[in-house]
């Protein structure tokens, strides 16, 4: 990363996730890894500040951590993300456009949080959705459930990496280790797991009847709403998934400009039907037959 990138990314973190994470990160993109009582003792602050700021870093992807051959923990940041910051509002207008207002406000939540279980997400949306509707209307929890299945269909979002539940323990001393070891199901990176979610989105009461309520009435939970469905599976934004819309974008553009309407749509055809199945990198897309393509 070059000086220009390394300073950007700096004024990045500092504007979204304020100073202290500013520091951490922009030592760690500087000086790459290191354990953690080397930041605290470098970057002059307390143990338990550096461990919070750590916390919002790990979950936001923008550092990850790995194991030393000595057998202590190593935080390594992930510079390329820091810049992908720029990108959100592209990312979320481009929710909006293919999926529409919940798209867009499943998109911006994920991004606001770094990861989130599938019915927090639901949930929450369905909420903001209700503020902005008329009284006495609301959102299903089941409508936007719809939406972010399409989503992990299309591969805009996906499974984060989860913990490894095998019982590892140190080799020696028979102790869990530093870590826990993250690994990722390649066939179900992509699968929405199967919750019950019934009931709508709630609109926030003002502070007298919050009062009120409160000395009233005790706290019901959701019908079919209920914590503990998927709370070990989170999901976070696939941004290789949006550069390659755009890149199709790009070339869709390009047909039209170079040659005319109808090459542009047939091309479109083509990246649409093997957006999925061929690889972001890929030189090629899947080969496809004249009789998939309309005329």
């Amino acid at each position: 990363m070059t000086a220009m990138e390394a300073q950007l990314s700096s004024l990045l973190l500092r504007e979204h996730y304020g100073e202290i994470v500013e520091r951490v990160g922009t030592f760690l993109i500087r000086t790459g890894a290191q354990p953690l009582r080397v930041i605290v003792t470098e970057t002059a602050t307390s143990t338990d500040q550096v461990k919070k700021a750590l916390c919002v870093l790990l979950q936001h992807g923008l550092v990850t951590y790995q194991m030393h051959k000595r057998g202590f923990v190593e935080y390594v940041a992930q510079s390329e993300r820091c810049l992908r910051i720029l990108r959100f509002p592209r990312y979320i207008y481009t929710a909006k456009t293919l999926y529409g207002d919940t798209g867009e406000l499943i998109v911006e939540e994920l991004l606001l949080n770094g990861k989130m279980t599938l019915t927090h997400s639901v949930k929450k949306v369905a909420d903001r959705l209700t503020e902005t509707m008329e009284d006495g209307k609301s959102v299903e929890y089941s409508e936007v459930l719809a939406t972010f299945t399409q989503l992990a269909d299309t591969h805009f979002v996906h499974r984060c990496p989860g913990i490894n539940n095998t019982g590892e323990t140190s080799s020696t001393e028979g102790r869990p280790p530093p870590a826990p070891t993250l690994s990722t199901n390649e066939k179900e990176m992509f699968t929405v797991p199967k919750v019950t979610l019934i009931g709508r989105g709630k609109r926030r009461r003002s502070s007298d009847d919050d009062e009120g309520a409160t000395q009233s009435k005790k706290p019901r939970k959701d019908a079919g709403a209920e914590s503990g469905q998927d709370d070990a599976i989170y999901w976070q934004i696939n941004m290789v998934r949006f550069h390659q819309h755009f890149r199709d974008q790009a070339i869709i553009s390009a047909v039209s400009n170079k040659m005319d309407q109808t090459s542009s749509e047939i091309v479109r055809t083509m990246l649409r039907m093997s957006e999925i199945t061929t690889s972001s990198g890929a030189a090629y897309t899947q080969p496809l037959s004249s009789n998939e393509v309309p005329a």
